[in-house]
């Protein structure tokens, strides 16, 4: 542990690391452009600076899920790089798309019509994804509504079609049927649309099989370093620590219980820090009696439940000496990564990793200034 008393909490994003992921992620697909999902605030860990690394590292297509996102992306990022939305081309939305050089993903037949009205208006190819849905049933054009637009043979002129995509359902688990029924829908949507680049890998997809990698890949948790597959070795290297700072140490009496509902009581007297990190911080109730922490590379578990700004853990196996008011205990990191930490709580990294607080202070290394980001419009 390390003392700090400036900050409550700290949470150190290496950046460095996130470079590195991509790198390997980019290996995986070499025939294949690798983009970076960077939607909900960059999965939690700061959505400017692992931009601004990723495009460091040549990056230049980009994923987020809202305006709002990309609007805040586009300042710092320069003209070269797509900002794509993957929530679709409102109506209301259509001058910001164009005025700020983002690019709609088209979920829907309207969303279309509307991209190639405004490319006919404006006498511009205006660039675009279309979204084809092949299994997952959230958004994208239905088997019919991409048939019944390919018949009518000139629908899909104007945009510059950047790829069609689709999003795989169950990439995390390689043997589930659904990934080859995907797959071949995917296929036939393709031979729909003759020439038009294609993309259908998240991270699980990147690292489990060629045949779903095409033109464009799409990552997300694995650039973070979050296990993408489920039951085999995490390929990815750790991009985040997360430091919580103890707010006292206490001795718990043999038969009394700890935090909200009495969920742990003590069978012999226990050792106890409160620690800074509740789930209004993103360190989620499912971790209640379930997950450990770090201190000096030993495990310690969590005792009691989490409540909104603190949480408790048990530390009587360590000794007296040592933990006290103001030391730092490692909740993320090497010695105890999320993809742990998420499995024991019943639940994904990708859920811890996107509700961390904003109280956090943060601290980030490999940072890059990509200086203005103003230039002409691509």
């Amino acid at each position: 542990m390390t003392q700090d008393t400036q900050f409550t909490s700290i949470l150190e994003v290496n950046l460095d690391a996130i470079a590195e992921n991509y790198r390997r992620l980019k290996a995986y697909a070499p025939t294949a452009e690798t983009a970076g999902v960077v939607k909900a605030d960059g999965y939690g860990l700061g959505a400017e600076a692992v931009a601004g690394r990723l495009y460091h590292e040549g990056c230049r297509v980009f994923f987020v899920a809202s305006v709002d996102e990309a609007m805040t992306l586009r300042p710092v990022l320069p003209a070269d790089a797509r900002i794509a939305v993957l929530n679709g081309y409102a109506a209301g939305d259509t001058e910001t798309f164009i005025e700020n050089r983002l690019v709609p993903v088209l979920n829907d037949p309207e969303q279309v019509e509307r991209r190639v009205a405004d490319c006919h208006r404006l006498d511009q190819a205006l660039p675009a994804f279309l979204h084809v849905d092949t299994g997952m049933n959230r958004l994208g054009l239905t088997a019919p509504e991409l048939s019944k637009l390919a018949a009518e043979g000139d629908r899909f002129e104007g945009p510059h079609w950047l790829a069609v995509m689709s999003h795989m359902a169950c990439a995390d688990t390689p043997e589930h049927p659904l990934n080859q029924q995907q797959l071949a829908r995917f296929q036939d949507a393709r031979r729909q649309l003759p020439g038009m680049p294609a993309s259908l890998s998240n991270s699980a997809a990147v690292l489990t099989n060629t045949a779903y990698h095409f033109d464009l890949t799409r990552p997300g948790i694995a650039l973070y370093g979050g296990e993408a597959v489920l039951a085999t070795a995490n390929p990815m290297q750790p991009t985040v620590r997360l430091l919580a700072r103890v707010l006292q140490v206490r001795t718990v009496a043999a038969g009394d219980t700890i935090g909200y509902g009495a969920s742990f009581t003590a069978a012999t007297p226990r050792r106890v820090a409160t620690i800074a990190a509740g789930y209004a911080d993103g360190y989620l109730r499912a971790a209640s009696n379930t997950a450990e922490v770090a201190v000096n590379g030993r495990l310690v578990p969590v005792v009691g439940r989490v409540s909104m700004d603190m949480h408790a853990i048990d530390i009587t196996d360590l000794g007296e000496e040592t933990l006290r008011a103001g030391d730092l205990v490692e909740v993320f990191g090497p010695d105890q990564w999320v993809d742990a930490t998420a499995e024991k709580s019943g639940t994904i990294p990708h859920e811890f990793l996107t509700r961390l607080g904003k109280r956090y202070h943060r601290r980030y290394t490999g940072k890059v200034d990509l200086g203005s980001a103003n230039g002409p419009h691509t």
